[in-house]
């Protein structure tokens, strides 16, 4: 399994350990790495910057390849190719113990958990399978303390039919076009419950048909070329950006022979690891939430206001349906940094939701001053 790993520029022996996972399912660490909150920035000439609010200022900073199949993470067999992200968090924990025992000076260090999109998926997954390993004393205690999701896609069933919603508050379909498609809304409920109460993987692979039915129906709405990950710009390429770059740099032989990975083709999101899970994607993963809230690991949501396919209304309707104690009455108040309002959090305890100002899905890319400053103050305890 392929990860890049980058001391803190803090220099301080304590600071936390991030592990950060890019979503897909199937996309690439580089690309969190190249254009979100790396240490570095990929310029138009292949040549790397500093990237003045890269995540390692406050951590230790570890991007993985994952699952099999996924960037430069390959594997010889079909068999490692996953199916679900339970399967993929049994090869995450392996990777884990590798990882700490290479780095044992690392081990003792607060540890986080933190990705963005299909990482709603993978991180609850993640971390229950780590504190299951923990209490049983398995391996190299991991020191778990917190776990973030940016834009994920946790709870389907709620957050499709939010998108509906979203669509109609930020204007990009109409009340008409709205009602037009209730239908198709109706019919991904009734398949992504279907999925959540079957749990099968023939009902899980439907309503993955039926859901993606209906969301490129509010695309087609909106306009057809709007940029689902951003609505305030127009979708280009199959990703919705121009991320070329960093497939021409990773390509590199040079590159490649720095990186050891001299024989694999380096492919931003891979199409096989995605279709794999194409029964996983409408499985509810916010049930592992509560039981993490309840062993002490603090749980931050946070989502751009401008990302549609991962919304901000959803993600916070499926963290209110949590039902954490004390959560639904506590007040809403600004994210402010350097004087500026660049959010609303709401909070209970360890549980902590966010809506950014001024982003869409990629809330470091957007934002990258507030996503450092957010990640600060949580790692550090902070209110946010």
């Amino acid at each position: 399994m392929f990860y890049y790993f980058f001391e803190s520029r803090s220099s301080r022996k304590d600071a936390p350990v991030v592990v950060w996972l890019t979503g897909g399912p199937g996309c690439s660490g580089s690309l969190a790495l190249f254009y979100e909150n790396g240490p570095f920035k990929l310029t138009d000439d292949l040549s790397l910057k500093w990237n003045d609010f890269g995540w390692d200022k406050e951590s230790n900073l570890i991007y993985i390849d994952q699952p099999t199949g996924t960037g430069f993470s390959y594997s010889t067999s079909e068999s490692d190719i996953r199916a679900t992200s339970e399967e993929a968090a049994v090869d995450f924990y392996d990777f884990l113990q590798a990882f700490f025992k290479k780095h044992p000076e690392y081990a003792k260090n607060d540890f986080f958990i933190t990705g963005e999109s299909y990482a709603g998926h993978y991180i609850p997954a993640f971390a229950n399978e780590v504190q299951k390993r923990n209490k049983l004393k398995q391996g190299i205690q991991i020191n778990l303390k917190g776990i973030a999701i940016g834009n994920g896609l946790t709870n389907p069933v709620i957050q499709y039919k939010a998108d509906r919603d979203y669509a109609l508050s930020t204007k990009i379909i109409d009340k008409s076009e709205y009602n037009d498609l209730s239908s198709s809304a109706s019919e991904c409920q009734q398949a992504a419950q279907a999925c959540a109460s079957k749990n099968s993987s023939s009902a899980c692979t439907d309503a993955y048909s039926t859901c993606n039915s209906y969301f490129s129906s509010i695309l087609d709405a909106a306009g057809g070329d709007i940029n689902y990950y951003d609505i305030r710009k127009k979708c280009e390429g199959s990703l919705c950006y121009d991320f070329s770059n960093v497939e021409k740099f990773l390509n590199q032989k040079n590159v490649k022979d720095a990186l050891g990975v001299k024989n694999i083709e380096y492919v931003s999101c891979s199409s096989a690891v995605q279709t794999a899970m194409a029964g996983d994607e409408l499985k509810n993963f916010a049930v592992y939430i509560p039981p993490l809230l309840q062993n002490g690991v603090k749980v931050l949501l946070y989502a751009g206001e401008f990302d549609l396919i991962c919304n901000w209304l959803g993600n916070s309707r499926w963290v209110e349906d949590l039902k954490w104690p004390g959560y639904s009455t506590a007040p809403s108040t600004d994210f402010i940094v350097d004087n500026k309002k660049c959010g609303l959090t709401k909070g209970k305890g360890p549980l902590t939701f966010l809506k950014v100002f001024g982003a869409g899905h990629l809330v470091p890319m957007d934002q990258p001053k507030a996503s450092l400053e957010m990640l600060s103050r949580w790692i550090q305890g902070k209110p946010l």
